[in-house]
């Protein structure tokens, strides 16, 4: 796996693996498809490489079976879109009670730690308070603060930053053959996040989604309380189109707070100046700064496992309405 603008968590790392002090458990965190997993995996890479001096090698079978979720030794739990519950956890504290199968180390790790109910967080406790001698376990998540201060406190914290514009861009173009144009859009939208960068280089759709969803925050600010409760009640099915609309409106208001306040801050969304010029008109300054302000804390709370519709309902009744 590569790792781009990360590299001095990677290194740290696998200093304290090659110094043969390793923390048995971490806790990264960052925005959403920022290169949390990624880092994850490749440090698991590294406790398992049987490759030359170069560690991880990316070519030995070991390396090889991390990335492909096959070694015996490494379990990897990724799905951000699912509760993560105490079963789950026992089963993989049994696993981790084992010696290792073929490699040094075994390692879990467990991505999106925010998704984990209060009982399977209480229950991995115990594991991080006392770990087998040849566990090492990695979490993720997008703040730390979102997850009990018992987990934390037992975790070595390192916080992955988002990427400069240029980075992501040179990335796109270098790594993923992507056309400059192209590249310098993707770029922008990132914020910094180049797993979404690279995810939407791949998926067409993504920016079709796009396209849809600042339509529907458009066309919402003209409608009524029945239509917007409607909205919340239809969009808050599904938890993932939830965290990617609210990711894209708090994208638009944020351009829209500068640009209402004169800033020479460069806008996200490039490629909708007018519109957003247009948006930043009909509005006063107080409230696109509230407006970013709740949409950080609905993401904030539903990170917490509070109701969506409820949580949506409050937000999109206080969108502003242009004919006020």
């Amino acid at each position: 796996m590569t790792v781009i603008g990360h590299e001095w968590v990677v290194d740290l790392l696998l200093n304290g693996l090659a110094r043969g002090r390793v923390t048995h458990a971490t806790l990264i965190v960052g925005p959403p498809s920022i290169g949390k997993t990624t880092v994850a995996i490749t440090f698991a890479q590294a406790l398992n490489c049987t490759g030359g001096h170069l560690v991880p090698c990316g070519e030995c079978v070991s390396c090889h079976k991390v990335v492909s979720g096959n070694h015996p030794d490494v379990r990897i739990l990724d799905a951000p879109d699912q509760t993560l519950k105490i079963g789950e956890v026992r089963d993989l504290q049994r696993e981790l009670s084992l010696s290792p199968h073929e490699g040094r180390w075994r390692v879990a790790v467990l991505s999106a730690f925010e998704r984990a109910t209060v009982e399977a967080a209480n229950a991995l406790l115990k594991t991080l308070e006392e770990p087998p001698a040849q566990v090492v376990l990695v979490l993720t998540a997008t703040e730390a603060d979102v997850l009990l201060p018992t987990i934390v406190s037992r975790c070595q914290v390192l916080a992955l930053r988002p990427l400069s514009t240029s980075s992501v861009k040179e990335a796109l173009i270098s790594h993923w053959g992507a056309d400059p144009i192209q590249a310098n859009l993707l770029a922008h939208l990132s914020d910094g996040r180049l797993g979404w960068a690279v995810q939407a280089l791949k998926d067409e759709s993504t920016l079709v989604r796009r396209s849809e969803h600042l339509d529907g925050l458009t066309s919402l600010m003209s409608q009524g309380r029945v239509e917007r409760l409607a909205y919340a009640a239809d969009l808050s099915r599904d938890p993932t189109l939830v965290r990617e609309v609210l990711a894209l409106w708090l994208g638009w208001w944020r351009d829209v707070l500068l640009l209402a306040s004169g800033s020479r801050v460069a806008i996200t969304n490039v490629d909708q100046k007018d519109a957003l010029r247009q948006q930043a008109d009909l509005v006063t300054l107080r409230q696109a700064q509230r407006m970013v302000a709740r949409l950080r804390s609905t993401m904030k709370n539903l990170d917490q496992n509070v109701n969506a519709r409820l949580a949506l309902e409050v937000l999109l009744l206080s969108l502003p309405s242009p004919a006020l």
